[in-house]
């Protein structure tokens, strides 16, 4: 006898071509009988008769050899059909008068009974027929529940009439029909002398691409339809829905320890039906199954063809996911690039940086919206895998990346699933925003799942746990979060989402617009971050450490990170999970249907693109622009910035105390910028990255900067110089170049040369501090000068300090803020524009501004008209060099020479003091 194959009784098909392995005979069913006609694949195994949940390993019908088989010895049939017979009889027989009638209905259908053995016992898995499908052998086909017949037409959905055949209209033959009768034609027989010619028309050719000649794919056969869009979730305007958990309590780390489940590694989606329905999780796997045999460039012609969304595309930024994070940003108010507070104050000041981060969101997408459209004044920190999904920051034609810092952890991988990594992820982010965090993060973390779409979900776990772990670590307290997600069908995943709402006062899933609709992409945001999250930041990580090792080479999987009683005892989020899966599950499986009716009708259009693009577009404040470099010349932008830029002055050398007489009306007008050489100060002008460009000496052309490690945001002009730093003293002292800063026209994009001279330096120190990438240690520093107040001008004197040089000797450096250099003059700078003055006022302690003819004005009431522009200010700047004579080195006075002391005392004077 053939050897039977391994079966249990939570088999979903028992195919009856083994019906010559085992004995069958007809019986009345007992309460070891599975009736296959019963099942149904969307039912759980609760609702069987018997119990799957509980059947051991002891309860397995495996049969793995004739000898194993109770069935295989003829005599052994006989004789446990005879005492199954008599421990049957007793309760048969009381049975069969009180179902007399139920049995005669019965015998007129034919029953086939395959016959298992359990504990020595016949275990029946039943099958009914009925008459006139008798002989026919049992398929695979799965059944749903009740049903009686084999053959069981598929009921039909609200889905399949959506892509109905076409009608075509019928067209005027009559002419063509008389010409032919003219000619001997006779209608239903061929052309032709002997009537040989074809009967039936030519078919259309319904060839499809490469495929193989008369090749169909089921569900996807050539046809004419029309496609009815009443079903399509088609909006420009998005309406988010937020998930509240704010009010709730802190979740404490013994209570989050004790949620935690593990078992086998399960990765059957179908099984996944707790916070969604059944059928409609079913839809979607069926529907997504008729692509699988498709050519992938067949379904990406049918899927942009028939998304009203397509045509948005990348638009002038990197790729499409730059548009998703516009889209979002503005359907959210802009939480991102203009967050606010809870009471609705903006959460980014004036004189203050946008942090943001982007986690697993190579090559950049994300980042550079954010940095189109907040420019220098946002810094961010990217994390990512090396290779070839890294950040393509040469790309960033939209947004400027120089204040953009890649960080790859202290692995230098990338790797978000390392715990190393997001620890050290997580002081770098902290050291760089004043142990605050960001503002807000950004995760689009994915990766290739080429033939198990159907569980990407399953697969992805980790990096869903991580990307929500690494936002419990850098954003700040009140801080934002969005993350994508595929679908969240499993318990790991809504516990996941759960936490995310115990952490933060309000989320949202979401599906962007941008997002294709037949996908199961879908995102999260997280507004507000709470400040007693951090035992769900401890837990997460302790969680990513255990799915680490069970990585290894374990069969186990974390399967629940929230209880199931905590998911759904909440009632508020439990219905908000299963409203989501349920909306947007039954938005991609009508759009599935969509592109599969477009796939087999090519001659399908949809016809709102263009203007759904429009629209979009100017809903999300967006230009309509095409991407492209940007090919400005150092000339073109220094005429935009600085018109007549050949013409500018040199300034005048400081030589005598009558000079300083002259020039100087008022001390409280002037500022004093310590400088390391007079003749390397220039006008630098940025064309992106580090295509730095200065002014020449003369002021006839622009020549490329002395250092290839300075990088500037496009469109910056500032006034500045390169400085050799020292860090130490002898033999260990380090040198490096630095760019100080002296003031500026333009910083990127923003015009800042009408500001007070003050105001552009507290700007300047702003744009600085965007540019610095602590992990760049070839690059450039930028610094700004410290600008003393010519009444304080003893300060500066001060802070001069005698250092060992590493060639052994001495010299007086300046140190401000942990560098140091070596000044050689001073260069004076007036920021008050005439006829203005600004003086000290004795009765207030403090300083104002007064002109002939008009009221005083204190400075916190300063009028634009009283500030001198960077131009100006430039211009007639004043450079007092420390050649000998000057008493820096306590030397004595030269004549023809300012001496230190006379510049002190002048002061004093102006001051009364004196």
């Amino acid at each position: 006898m053939a050897r039977l194959k391994e079966a249990t009784l939570s088999d979903s098909t028992i195919d009856s071509s083994d019906d010559d392995d085992v004995e069958t005979f007809q019986n009345n069913f007992d309460d070891n009988t599975f009736n296959l006609n019963n099942y149904n694949p969307n039912r759980r195994s609760s609702d069987y008769e018997v119990n799957r949940s509980s059947l051991s390993e002891s309860n397995r019908l495996s049969f793995n050899s004739d000898a194993d088989n109770p069935l295989s010895d003829p005599e052994s049939i006989k004789d446990h059909q005879s005492e199954s017979n008599q421990q049957n009889s007793e309760s048969t027989s009381s049975e069969e008068e009180s179902n007399s009638s139920q049995q005669q209905s019965a015998s007129r259908k034919r029953t086939d009974t395959v016959t298992f053995y359990k504990y020595g016992h016949p275990t029946k898995v039943v099958h009914k027929r009925t008459p006139d499908v008798a002989d026919k052998p049992v398929s695979h086909k799965r059944f749903p529940s009740g049903s009686d017949s084999e053959e069981v037409q598929p009921k039909r959905s609200k889905y399949d009439d959506l892509a109905r055949p076409a009608q075509k209209e019928a067209q005027n033959l009559d002419k063509a029909k008389a010409m032919m009768e003219k000619m001997g034609y006779k209608e239903g027989r061929g052309l032709g002398k002997h009537d040989q010619g074809r009967v039936a028309p030519v078919e259309l050719s319904k060839q499809r691409g490469r495929r193989g000649l008369g090749l169909t794919l089921p569900g996807l056969e050539p046809a004419d339809l029309t496609w009815d869009s009443t079903l399509e979730v088609v909006s420009v305007e998005e309406k988010p829905n937020w998930l509240t958990g704010g009010h709730l309590p802190a979740l404490q780390i013994n209570e989050l320890q004790s949620w935690k489940q593990t078992g086998p590694r399960n990765l059957n989606i179908e099984e996944f039906t707790d916070f969604c329905d059944p059928n409609i999780l079913s839809s979607i796997l069926t529907k997504k199954s008729i692509f699988d045999s498709l050519d992938g460039e067949e379904l990406r012609r049918a899927r942009t063809r028939s998304n009203p969304f397509e045509t948005i595309g990348k638009g002038m930024f990197l790729n499409r996911a730059a548009m998703k994070m516009a889209n979002m940003d503005r359907v959210f108010d802009f939480m991102f690039t203009s967050p606010q507070t809870q009471a609705g104050d903006p959460m980014v000041g004036k004189d203050e940086l946008l942090y943001f981060a982007d986690v697993c969101a190579g090559p950049g997408g994300f980042s550079e919206y954010v940095l189109w459209r907040k420019k220098w004044r946002a810094k961010g920190f990217g994390f990512t895998l090396k290779g070839e999904n890294d950040f393509k920051l040469e790309n960033f034609f939209s947004g400027p990346c120089e204040s953009f810092e890649p960080f790859y952890g202290v692995k230098d991988d990338g790797d978000v699933f390392d715990p190393a990594n997001i620890e050290s992820l997580m002081h770098f982010v902290m050291d760089n925003t004043q142990q605050i965090g960001v503002h807000f993060m950004m995760a689009d973390g994915g990766f290739s799942v080429d033939g198990q779409e159907n569980i990407q979900e399953l697969l992805s776990k980790q990096l869903y746990l991580c990307q929500f772990l690494v936002a419990l670590c850098i954003v700040r307290t009140g801080g934002h979060f969005v993350c994508k997600l595929f679908d969240i069908f499993s318990p790991f995943s809504v516990g996941l989402v759960y936490l995310m709402y115990r952490a933060f006062e309000q989320v949202c899933i979401h599906k962007p617009n941008t997002s294709r609709p037949a996908n199961s992409e879908r995102y999260i945001i997280c507004k507000w971050k709470r400040d007693d999250c951090e035992p769900t930041r401890q837990y997460l990580f302790n969680l990513n450490k255990e799915l680490c090792r069970l990585r290894l080479n374990s069969k186990d999987d974390i399967t629940l990170c929230v209880a199931m009683e905590e998911l759904t005892q909440d009632e508020v989020f439990y219905n908000y999970i299963v409203e989501s899966n349920n909306v947007l599950g039954e938005r991609q499986v009508v759009n599935l249907v969509k592109v599969a009716a477009f796939c087999r009708d090519m001659n399908l259009l949809e016809t709102k693109q263009a203007e759904i693009r429009r629209l979009c577009l100017t809903y999300w404040n967006i230009p309509d622009v095409a991407r492209r470099i940007d090919r400005t010349t150092p000339e073109e932008l220094a005429n935009r910035r600085l018109p007549n830029w050949t013409d500018l002055g040199s300034g005048s050398n400081l030589l005598s105390e009558s000079q300083l007489e002259n020039a100087v009306k008022s001390v409280f007008d002037w500022h004093c910028v310590p400088i390391a050489n007079h003749e390397n100060i220039f006008f630098f002008l940025s064309v992106g990255r580090n295509k730095v460009f200065r002014l020449a000496k003369g002021n006839k052309y622009w020549t490329k900067a002395e250092t290839s490690s300075l990088e500037l945001s496009p469109g910056t002009l500032v006034f500045g110089e390169l400085v050799q730093e020292y860090q130490g003293e002898g033999k260990s002292q380090l040198k490096k170049t630095a760019f100080h800063i002296i003031d500026a026209i333009s910083l990127g994009e923003e015009n800042v040369s009408q500001l007070h001279y003050t105001e552009r330096l507290k700007i300047c120190k702003l744009f600085a501090e965007s540019h610095y990438k602590s992990t760049r240690m070839d690059m450039c520093r930028i610094r700004v000068k410290h600008a003393y107040y010519l009444e304080e001008i003893n300060r500066l004197f001060q802070g001069l300090t005698v250092y060992v040089m590493k060639g052994g000797t001495h010299e007086l450096l300046l140190k401000i803020d942990g560098f140091s250099f070596q000044p050689k003059g001073v260069m004076f700078i007036k920021a008050t524009k005439e006829p203005w003055m600004r003086h000290l006022s004795r009765s207030h302690k403090t300083c104002y501004y007064a002109r002939p003819g008009s009221a005083s004005l204190f400075d916190k009431d300063r009028p634009a008209e009283a500030c001198a522009p960077a131009v100006d200010c430039i211009q007639r700047r004043l450079i007092w060099k420390w050649e000998n004579g000057v008493g820096i080195h306590q030397e004595p006075a030269r004549e023809g020479v300012l001496h230190k002391d006379q510049l002190v005392n002048f002061t004093l004077a102006k001051l009364g003091r004196r």
